[in-house]
């Protein structure tokens, strides 16, 4: 009978606990994901000029990290909260216009009953509607004491990632089971979607809510910022885009009776902020890194749960790194064992 090699045993064994601990730590951390995957994304963003400061003009490190850190929290990290607060103190003005553009859409589809004869709007549930549109807004909200933690825990680790960078990558090299070539492929290619999500994902979005709101503000919309905010967390969607504002803005103008400045509220945002929208996307993410709408779509599904508002940034890097992990896996293996069988 053959045995099993004490050696196997011993190293299942501790993959298992490795396993076992891995799974708690993750499972206990998971509501501050977003503060570890936000120190990841800042340490890569401001890696390079870190370097710069200690090596080239001789900064103290400790000087230099807490110069970066306290510059990315006024320059993104106020901006970023004060839109988070924004949206959650207007939750009851989306409920409130979630259900004026929901009745203003059953008006427009009663004048339809009397030419098509089909009654639609028996179908249609304003209150369920209202009701998780209302959810959905406080879920991207976010908890407060969650997010509190994640930004202690994302500050908190950028020191020590920016302070002890040398010792960071020895770590990386010491504990992940792979080569060095991978290590430094991977690393490269991790950076780019990084830099692409963290930084061309947010600036698309907001070149394109200026330009919607400077069309919101020529056709006399009301509360236009408010609109601004929709349509800007829109353009992170792709294939929605900016019609999350553009559409019930339309619908709630023509239902006024201003039907010229509701047609042209929606021409501007299919022509104007659409074309713009092709234009900015395209050079941006050219001069960064592309990334595939479809990574877009399924990282802000996944995300928006995981992290609340912020998720619209991090799910798609989530995916990203999910996607360099199975790159790793092929690279190190997948590849070595299909050279390894072909003959010499």
């Amino acid at each position: 009978m053959t045995q099993i090699a004490p050696k196997i045993i011993r190293q299942i064994f501790i993959l298992l606990l490795i396993i076992l601990f891995g799974s708690l730590i993750f499972g206990e951390m998971l509501p501050y994901l977003s503060g570890v995957l936000g120190a990841i994304t800042f340490y890569i963003l401001l890696r390079k000029l870190m370097k710069r400061l200690v090596n080239t003009y001789n900064w103290n490190p400790t000087l230099a990290a807490l110069t970066l850190m306290l510059s990315s929290f006024i320059i993104i990290m106020v901006p970023l909260t004060g839109f988070g607060i924004m949206l959650g103190n207007k939750i009851s003005d989306v409920a409130s216009n979630s259900e004026k553009v929901i009745d203003a859409f059953k008006d427009q589809v009663g004048q339809l009953k009397f030419k098509t004869g089909f009654d639609i709007n028996s179908q249609i549930d304003t209150e369920a509607i209202t009701t998780w549109l209302s959810e959905s807004a406080q879920s991207m909200a976010g908890n407060t004491f969650n997010l509190l933690v994640a930004l202690g825990l994302m500050y908190f680790m950028l020191y020590f990632m920016l302070t002890n960078r040398k010792q960071l990558r020895q770590s990386l090299k010491n504990y992940i089971p792979m080569n060095n070539k991978n290590i430094s492929e991977i690393g490269s290619e991790v950076q780019a979607m990084v830099k692409s999500n963290a930084i061309g994902i947010p600036l698309v979005a907001i070149a394109q809510g200026i330009i919607a709101l400077i069309g919101f503000l020529i056709f006399g919309v009301e509360d236009p910022l408010f609109w601004f905010v929709i349509v800007t967390i829109g353009s992170m969607i792709p294939f929605i885009g900016t019609f999350v504002g553009i559409i019930p803005v339309f619908i709630l103008t023509l239902s006024s009776g201003q039907s010229a400045q509701a047609w042209g509220i929606l021409i501007y945002g299919v022509v104007v902020v659409g074309s713009t929208d092709n234009i900015i996307r395209l050079y941006v993410l050219q001069k960064l890194d592309d990334v595939h709408p479809l990574v877009t779509l399924i990282g802000v599904i996944v995300g928006v749960p995981l992290f609340g508002f912020i998720g619209l940034i991090f799910g798609p890097l989530l995916i990203s790194i999910f996607m360099a992990l199975v790159k790793i896996y092929t690279e190190e293996y997948g590849k070595t064992e299909e050279n390894q069988s072909k003959p010499t």
